[in-house]
């Protein structure tokens, strides 16, 4: 089975930190079946990139990573206007790629990962060159779609003609299945983590790995700083645990639009010194992280099931997070907590309660589930799919 890979959630050079998730997903697939990656860039984050003073994209922008072949085209787009056109502007960017691709690789199916504009495009460029087209939905591309009654007819659009749905969580079959999909094309896959990179360790070697204060008490966040994560939410609560008395530093690993912004508010809200700006890194730097923190906080407005959570659980950290999406599908009352979305003050109480709880043992944890068991569930889907059109079996199926 040879698979096209077409998202704009995967690391490139600019980004080189970009969607983890998507690209070990992508690296497991490629140990098992021919890949090949198709990420378009957004010329804004080109642009800001130049700003910083990034090096070019290789000529023909194209580069091999984790083994892969990766074209990255410059998606055009209108900044924040005429979001019903961005499917097209998505599939004008790609097309050339596409079609590149269709020619050398020979594709026996296209995955998708997000709804729109990624998914859209991807189901209409493959219809035109005949190739079957599996979308993975993800959390926001599929949960938010109130805000922009546009683009939730394109999402619609897109997961109703697709060959197959994959989602994260029960959450976002069961949302998919409301958008009209037909319930035998979706299937539920839940992700997984490395054991290798995120399981139990020291406090305080992690501590002293990271240059960190070995005595105080540690609250982390992880994500982009996009409004959907709500890192505000968590600079409020910081501030009501502060005028409790509580001394804590809280490290912030991440970056994004929302970067200063955020900065300010940390001025306003008078926690400077309090709040550590970490900035964005790999996968294999974030365990010592998680295993630094006492509590692990996601404040986020709409997630389907984050990774961060999992691997927090993965590295025995406690975790305080809101109630939305696949979280409470994933939830261990014994070693965390949830709080409902957008509430300062219930998640203070809740970071509170948390630091103040007894330590776990080893029992309390959960097992984790592996990402190599994910990515089988995805291959065999997407061999499913294939065989279920071309009514033939595939070579070593």
């Amino acid at each position: 089975m040879r698979i096209l890979g077409l998202t704009s959630l995967y690391p490139n050079p600019l980004q080189p930190h970009r969607a983890p998730f998507n690209r070990h997903q992508f690296r497991l697939l490629g140990e098992q079946f021919p890949v090949r990656m198709i990420a378009p860039i957004g010329w804004t984050d080109e642009v800001n990139a130049r700003r910083r003073g990034a090096a070019a994209l290789p000529a023909g922008r194209r580069v091999m990573h984790d083994g892969l072949t990766v074209e990255h085209p410059r998606y055009y787009f209108p900044p924040r206007v005429l979001r019903g056109w961005y499917g097209h502007c998505f599939r004008s960017s790609i097309r050339k790629a596409f079609e590149r691709a269709v020619a050398e690789f020979r594709p026996d199916v296209v995955h998708a990962r997000f709804a729109y504009p990624d998914g859209w495009a991807a189901v209409r460029l493959g219809r035109e060159f005949d190739v079957p087209v599996v979308v993975q939905v993800h959390g926001s591309d599929v949960r938010l779609l109130d805000r922009y009654p546009a683009r939730r007819r394109r999402t619609e659009e897109a997961l109703r003609a697709a060959d197959g749905v994959i989602a994260v969580s029960q959450d976002l079959a069961d949302t998919v299945v409301r958008l009209g999909v037909d319930p035998e094309r979706v299937v539920l896959v839940y992700d997984g983590t490395d054991p290798a990179l995120f399981h139990p360790g020291s406090k305080a070697g992690a501590r002293a790995r990271l240059g960190l204060d070995r005595d105080a008490t540690r609250l982390l966040f992880i994500g982009n700083f996009y409004p959907v994560k709500a890192a505000d939410v968590l600079l409020h609560a910081c501030r009501r645990l502060r005028e409790r008395g509580l001394a804590f530093e809280l490290d912030l690993v991440g970056q994004g639009p929302q970067g200063e912004a955020l900065r300010s508010l940390v001025r306003r809200l008078g926690l400077a010194g309090v709040v550590g700006f970490r900035g964005s890194m790999p996968q294999d730097e974030l365990a010592d992280w998680y295993r630094s923190a006492d509590v692990f906080i996601l404040p986020s407005h709409s997630e389907g099931v984050p990774n961060v959570l999992l691997e927090a659980m993965a590295c025995h950290t406690p975790y305080v997070a809101t109630r939305v999406g696949g979280i409470p599908e994933i939830h261990v009352p014994d070693v965390g907590r949830l709080v409902p979305a957008n509430d300062p003050a219930a998640m203070a109480d809740a970071i509170a309660a948390e630091l103040a709880a007894p330590p776990r043992g080893p029992d309390a944890w959960p097992s984790p589930r592996l990402r190599t068991e994910a990515v089988a569930e995805v291959a065999e889907f997407l061999e499913a799919v294939v065989v279920r059109l071309a009514g033939r079996t595939l070579v070593g199926a």
